[in-house]
């Protein structure tokens, strides 16, 4: 481990690379001394994984899920400025993938060899899918520079070239026989690889179909369908399948919550290995659970689009917009009651029936994605830090959903084809299976762009029910794993974010029981009245102040109501601005559209 020390801190230091690599101390380890076996081209990727991978997707604000504060996307307008460094504009790690492309031909195992070259070149496709999310075209770079080299300063190159790269980056590390096809979560193989262009191409094809991007070279279609066939492999080749004990009420919520998920199911293809006892924690379970983690809340837009448990539209039940959380709840989508508290929810291991806790929900709807058995760590408490679950980078379940979507987005979508995907999705919770030519016929109206406080907007043509359900499904079973922004920006459907932030509906002033024990576990009252005493264990507040509703004593929660929200900008919000810094030091980066900084180039 040493050795590995000091050959990164040589390989990153701010010279050029030729004077550090041939002055050869002679009490430092060079090149020369480095990447001659396995273990060294080992531990040299082994950064990518702990660099590169989201530790904490569950706390990304939306549409469907937002906090007490809401983050600057979420606010718009002028809350959104151009940083002067980071926002995400670093390339450390693209350095160090370079330097052991350059260098892993010294090493003498040539296998070792091609496995380390397929790991690296599928990072640096996954970080240039980032990059090309977050700003669009971006500067291809795919050897080690130092400090002095002049491209250092190039331009952008364009989102073809970009895309193009990454292909070839990715169908190296999918043919080249360097990757294992068995199963191996916490390591790169075949089949992540394949994960990974799926959800680029995916990305990328609906990214231009959308926003009418017209690029010199290929067009929608070809990502579509390139995104389409690698999550068809998967589907048919894949030793990968949902897990299911048979409990349609609580295998969604068990797979997530078990410690050692990754390695207990077949179902994650990659993922972060989390263990209590070696201090590798994550904040899941305090995230939904402690009022200091910024009371994450889903919204009622989000869910209203739960289906009920016959497959019929909640929208279209008489008087769904003011039932009470109690009837609002009942006979849904077994996926509603195990992604957040909901009458009769007993957390896993426990036996106490809880009502949603408003100190730590803005909303009523408090997650429960990732909340573990609090016995499942030694401190047995739900501090921050102490959740250990294994976190998800690619799951069966994503790649059943863009093989869906891709299709139909290309038009070539069959009932056969929603059979090996969205709908074992929905046999798994038991769920009626989604019918291709029903959900064509009558679009959720919902959902639909006519319908602007819900909807998405640009859904159009033949298969726009079927699009739309796709969504919906997604949007459900990829709650809290980090999709629906980047979902939204390549829908084109930013307006969803401008959408309202409300929660659930309350008839009045009065006693509410959210647990279903016959015990108020609410009390609300009004303006002017004597704050009511010997309540028991219910929360108490006062409308107006405590309780901010959407028609003064009643209506939905209406947390953010006096937050001035400026609006999600079309022209400018779906990339991210270059940092004012990196654009003075190259002078050849020119801005994203829509966003100033300042500078007179």
């Amino acid at each position: 481990m040493k050795r590995l020390f000091i050959i990164a801190a040589m390989l990153t230091v701010g010279l050029p690379a030729c004077d550090v690599l041939d002055l050869e101390p002679k009490d430092q380890i060079s090149q020369f001394d480095y990447f001659k076996n396995a273990t060294d081209l080992e531990l040299f990727s082994n950064p990518f994984y702990n660099n590169l991978l989201d530790k904490g997707p569950f706390d990304e604000q939306s549409d469907v899920i937002v906090h007490a504060i809401l983050s600057d996307v979420l606010t718009g307008g002028n809350r959104r400025t151009v940083p002067n460094s980071g926002g995400g504009w670093s390339w450390t790690n693209l350095r160090r993938m370079n330097t052991l492309l350059e260098y892993a031909d010294m090493c003498e195992d040539k296998e070792a060899v091609t496995k380390y070259t397929a790991v690296t070149r599928f990072f640096r496709a996954f970080f240039y899918f980032d990059k090309v999310r977050r700003f669009g075209d971006v500067p291809w770079y795919d050897i080690q520079l130092g400090s002095a080299d002049e491209l250092l300063y190039k331009p952008r190159d364009s989102r073809e070239l970009i895309l193009t790269k990454m292909l070839e980056d990715i169908d190296y590390a999918i043919n080249s026989g360097g990757l294992t096809e068995e199963i191996s979560p916490f390591r790169v193989n075949k089949w992540a690889a394949l994960a990974l262009k799926s959800r680029f191409c995916l990305f990328e094809g609906t990214y231009r179909k959308y926003h009418n991007l017209n690029l010199e070279g290929n067009d929608a279609n070809y990502y579509l369908d390139l995104a389409a066939k690698a999550a068809k492999e998967i589907i048919e080749k894949g030793p990968y399948e949902l897990y299911s004990t048979g409990n349609p009420d609580k295998d969604y919520l068990t797979l997530f919550a078990q410690r050692g998920s990754a390695t207990s199911t077949n179902e994650y293809i990659l993922a972060i290995k989390f263990d209590y006892a070696l201090g590798i924690r994550h904040n899941a379970s305090a995230y939904a659970l402690l009022p200091s983690q910024g009371r994450p809340s889903l919204t009622r837009k989000f869910v209203n689009t739960y289906l009920m448990a016959n497959g019929e539209r909640f929208t279209d039940q008489p008087g769904w917009q003011e039932k009470s959380f109690n009837e609002e709840t009942q006979n849904r989508d077994p996926r509603l009651a195990q992604s957040m508290r909901t009458p009769g929810y007993k957390r896993i291991g426990q036996n106490d029936i809880l009502a949603p806790d408003f100190s730590v929900t803005v909303t009523g709807y408090q997650p429960i994605k990732f909340v573990q058995n609090p016995k499942d760590n030694s401190s047995n408490n739900d501090r921050t830090d102490s959740s250990d679950c294994d976190i998800p980078v690619f799951r069966l379940a994503e790649v059943y959903l863009n093989y869906a979507e891709a299709l139909a987005e290309l038009g070539t979508l069959t009932q056969n084809d929603l059979t090996i995907s969205v709908n074992k999705l929905r046999s798994r919770v038991g769920m009626p299976a989604l019918d291709m030519n029903d959900a064509n016929s009558k679009p959720d109206p919902y959902l639909d762009s006519e319908n602007e406080a819900t909807g998405y907007p640009g859904v159009t043509g033949a298969n726009k029910g079927v699009i739309l359900e796709i969504r919906r499904e997604r949007t459900i079973e990829l709650l809290q794993e980090g999709f629906r922004l980047n979902d939204l920006f390549r829908w084109k459907a930013g307006h969803c974010i401008d959408q309202a932030f409300t929660g659930m509906y309350i008839a009045g002033p009065g006693s509410y029981d959210l647990s279903g024990d016959g015990t108020p576990d609410l009390i609300l009252y009004a303006q002017g009245d004597s704050k009511p005493e010997n309540t028991g264990r219910a929360q108490v507040y006062e409308l107006g102040k405590d309780v901010i509703l959407t028609d003064d004593n009643k209506g939905y929660f209406d947390f953010h109501k006096n937050v001035e929200r400026n609006g999600f900008n079309e022209e400018r919000d779906y990339l991210y601005p270059i940092p004012i810094n990196e654009r003075s030091l190259n002078k050849n980066l020119t801005q994203n559209p829509g966003w100033k900084d300042g500078l007179g180039f």
